[in-house]
């Protein structure tokens, strides 16, 4: 770690703000349970640590990798050289009047649970999302109907000099699968703020009780997966075209088109992210060449 001895002692006054690992198994911080090891593996508990983790690495050119909760991406095998910066550490979430606040590190599973102890509804589709807040933001996750284009008041976040800064919802180029923060990878989410509505507990727990069993029977929720792993077509579904393909149950070494939904690649055990890139792009090519039809990968490749 010698290369990288003036970065850590330029974090020296963040000391008791940073859990620090190193050659940490990136299989350990992503839901695909695969990934060689990060140099270093940081997670800021302020937001003044993030900044500093962040900027000083671009000051001195060290590579610099920003997570949450590890859901969307697939790590290298090889692991990823410089740092890697997870936004865990920000977990607070505050409910009240009409909205919740929530660190960009929260599960986004909790913030939706904390809208339902405060009696606020809207965000019901997100409670079995396994992401992170700001990674929710960061792709406009959504599911069963809602996004977080529906719900995103405010976001905070560090531009590229690392400046605090304030983007109003209807500011965040919202897409499918998208934001502006997908457009300037040097922006780092901070929190998010979330305007709801009052609503009857009884009936928001009833959604999202119903919600989550739609999943767990239709979705391979047993096994490590980084969720859906193409964007839906327009026009099309995803998990019918490969399915129709004959490409159910599909595996390459350890990696697996589900045999419970088509549109999920798994890792039935021992999956490398060789394995993965493999199918995906065996998936890609059949079903171009059986519908014409160009899946574009959801999963983001680290």
């Amino acid at each position: 770690m010698a290369e990288y001895h003036a970065y850590l002692q330029a974090l020296q006054p963040f000391s008791g703000e940073i859990e620090i690992l190193y050659d940490e198994p990136m299989a350990r911080h992503t839901t695909f349970r695969i990934g060689g090891p990060a140099d270093i593996f940081l997670r800021p508990r302020s937001v003044d640590a993030l900044r500093a983790v962040i900027c000083e690495a671009r000051a001195q050119g060290v590579p610099c990798t920003v997570l949450g909760n590890g859901s969307n991406v697939l790590a290298p095998d090889a692991g990823l050289r410089g740092v890697v910066v997870c936004t865990g550490g920000l977990r607070g979430v505050e409910a009240g009047g009409q909205g919740v606040r929530a660190g960009a590190g929260a599960l986004l599973s909790g913030v939706a649970k904390a809208a339902l102890e405060a009696s606020l509804t809207g965000l019901e589709f997100a409670a079995g999302i396994p992401g992170s807040a700001g990674g929710a933001v960061f792709m406009n996750a959504g599911a069963y109907g809602g996004q977080m284009a529906d719900v995103v008041r405010e976001v905070a976040y560090l531009d590229g000099d690392g400046a605090l800064r304030t983007c109003a919802g209807a500011g965040c180029g919202f897409g499918y699968r998208t934001s502006v923060f997908k457009a300037h990878p040097d922006w780092t989410v901070v929190s998010v703020t979330l305007g709801l509505a009052p609503g009857d507990p009884a009936s928001i727990r009833t959604q999202m009780e119903d919600l989550a069993q739609r999943r767990r029977d239709k979705q391979p929720l047993d096994l490590p997966s980084a969720g859906s792993t193409f964007k839906r077509p327009e026009g099309y579904f995803a998990g019918k075209l490969i399915q129709d393909a004959g490409l159910r149950g599909a595996a390459i070494g350890g990696a697996q088109v589900s045999e419970k939904h088509a549109g999920f690649i798994v890792n039935r055990g021992g999956a490398t992210s060789a394995d993965v890139r493999a199918l995906v792009s065996l998936v890609q090519r059949t079903v171009l060449e059986r519908f014409g039809v160009a899946l574009e990968c959801e999963v983001r490749f680290l």
